[in-house]
C-alpha cells in the first residue's frame, strides 16, 4: 500500500467531465483516472493533522471569490512525465494565485515542477502511452463543441494514491466560510 498523501482539487461537473469520461474510456478503457478535476494543490503530505489543513484551507479560501477558468489545448509532459492533459489558459493566473496562497503552513511542499494549471486526461506510466493518445485527444478536442469554460467555486480536499485511489474528505467552498462542526 503506497503512502497516504494530500491535495486540493476542483471538480469538473459540466458536460466537459463526460467528454473526458467518454474519451478515456475510448482511448484507454483500462484507465483508472478519478473524476475530471484540476488539481489546485498536488499530492503532498502534511506536516500536520488533517482538521489542521481543511482550517487553514477553509480560512485561506473564505475571501477568495468564485472564477471562471478557460481550457486552451490538449498537450503533454513528456519527457518529463507521461501525461497527456488541458492547458487552463484564460484564468490561469487565478489557480496559481490559489495554488501559491495555499502552499503553506502544514500544507507548504517544494513540488518538483513548477505549478501550471492543467485537467489531466490521461497519465501513464510508460511515455510511449501516452504519445500514442496525444494526437487522438487532440483531434477529439478539436471536434468538441460544449462550453470549455470552468467556474471554480468550490475545491475538495482529497486523500490517497495514485496507486489506491483517492477518497473525498471535504468539500471547500469559496468566498465563504464553513459552518463550524455541530457537537454532540
Amino acid at each position: 500500500m503506497a503512502p497516504l498523501e494530500h491535495g486540493l482539487i476542483a471538480y469538473v461537473h459540466t458536460p466537459l467531465a463526460e467528454f473526458i469520461a467518454r474519451l478515456r474510456h475510448e482511448l484507454y478503457p483500462g484507465d483508472s483516472l478519478d473524476r475530471a478535476h484540476i488539481s489546485v494543490l498536488p499530492p503532498r503530505s502534511l506536516a500536520g493533522s488533517e482538521s489542521e489543513a481543511l482550517e487553514l484551507i477553509a480560512d485561506r479560501c473564505a475571501d477568495v471569490q468564485p472564477f471562471e477558468i478557460g481550457l486552451g489545448d490538449v498537450e503533454s509532459f513528456v519527457p518529463r512525465t507521461p501525461t497527456v492533459f488541458l492547458r487552463v489558459v484564460h484564468g490561469a493566473y487565478r489557480m496559481r494565485e490559489l495554488h501559491d496562497r495555499l502552499n503553506a503552513g502544514i500544507l507548504q511542499f517544494d513540488e518538483p515542477f513548477p505549478y501550471m494549471p492543467h485537467l489531466t486526461i490521461f497519465r501513464f506510466d510508460d511515455p510511449t502511452q501516452a504519445e500514442a493518445v496525444l494526437r487522438i485527444a487532440q483531434q477529439r478536442w478539436q471536434a468538441y463543441r460544449d462550453a470549455r469554460r470552468v467556474l471554480i467555486e468550490q475545491l475538495t480536499f482529497v486523500r490517497g494514491s495514485r496507486q489506491d485511489g483517492w477518497t473525498d474528505i471535504a468539500p471547500v467552498p469559496l468566498g465563504r466560510r464553513l459552518a463550524p462542526a455541530a457537537t454532540l
